[in-house]
């Protein structure tokens, strides 16, 4: 079976290295804290604009989260008209991208499902990015703050996505048993620290995973983004330890064990921007005994109509909601 990375046999007893640090859960305790308590003092933790566009069986609002440092997040929450309580999705978007729209969402919200996307900070959607940082970076979002692990950026998102969780199950329309996560690429490795960090997903899809296993992805990845990280270090190559100990805070390899709901994962043996090997990583730590990995054996970096059509099937299975009147 062709692959970019190691044959197939070797990627599925293929084991990562060890580069959890001894405060990593202290570290991701307090963070969510700090961020819970920011959304507590803002006032305006989830507000909701006017209807975007009409839909039928379906709401569509622009709406907006409070985040960790106080920032405006925005996002679009799509749900069915009536009913209720509904089954809950967080959908995460893709490295520069965009939280996903009304009509990109409206046949999960038309089967019953209420949908919050969420823009991640500084991408291509209206969530602020974060402050000023110490020091300078690489073009794109790796390797800011990458100094210090309180101050790197996906400190702030992987927050972000954990109180977007959150706030879907505090709506009083929402069945909070009932929520599940997915994304692909960055949207994949953030529906896996968001099921991590947050422990209310009943259900965990992610596509071809981002964010996995760093020291691997930059030893063999070739193509953006896991190279803004090469290209930084090899201007500051005294930053090289120091960067990998702050990115073993966000590597989805590491908060794959914290993964206890049932989970189903894709990986592309032609992916050359998220390599097998780093999917497998994440895959094989994750503390789910109900996890499957979808093995496409001639797939790059992208999900076809045959993987959206069983990512949607298995979603609605998982959930269990009504269709949309």
């Amino acid at each position: 079976m062709p692959s970019i990375d190691l044959a197939l046999d070797q990627l599925r007893s293929y084991t990562p290295a060890e580069t959890e640090p001894p405060d990593f859960d202290q570290f991701w305790a307090e963070t969510l804290e700090e961020a819970k308590s920011d959304a507590a003092s803002s006032g305006t933790a989830f507000e909701v604009g006017e209807p975007y566009m009409p839909l039928a069986g379906v709401l569509a609002n622009k709406v907006w989260m409070t985040g960790l440092g106080n920032a405006r997040l925005s996002g679009w929450y799509v749900r069915p008209r009536t009913g209720g309580p509904f089954p809950g999705i967080t959908h995460f978007h893709g490295y520069s991208g965009r939280g996903a729209r009304p009509l990109e969402v409206y046949a999960l919200a038309a089967q019953g499902v209420a949908v919050l996307s969420m823009d991640c900070r500084g991408q291509a959607g209206d969530s602020p990015d974060i402050g000023a940082i110490d020091a300078g970076h690489h073009a794109g979002w790796l390797t800011r703050g990458l100094a210090d692990p309180a101050s790197h950026y996906y400190r702030y998102v992987f927050a972000d996505a954990a109180m977007a969780v959150d706030t879907l199950c505090s709506r009083e329309e929402v069945d909070a048993d009932r929520v599940a996560v997915m994304g692909m690429s960055q949207g994949g490795g953030l529906a896996l620290a968001a099921a991590a960090l947050s422990g209310r997903p009943c259900f965990v899809w992610s596509d071809m995973p981002f964010l996995s296993d760093f020291p691997r992805a930059v030893e063999i990845t070739p193509t953006p983004p896991y190279t803004e990280i090469s290209t930084y270090l090899k201007r500051r190559p005294e930053l090289a330890e120091t960067a990998f100990r702050t990115l073993a805070y966000v590597d989805v390899a590491n908060h794959a064990r914290r993964v206890s709901c049932p989970a189903r994962m894709s990986v592309g043996l032609w992916d050359q921007t998220c390599p097998p090997s780093t999917v497998f990583a994440a895959y094989g730590r994750l503390a789910s005994q109900d996890k499957d990995l979808v093995v496409l054996p001639y797939h790059g970096h992208e999900v076809t109509y045959e993987l959206e059509e069983l990512r949607f099937s298995e979603l609605l299975r998982r959930l269990g909601p009504t269709p949309a009147s």
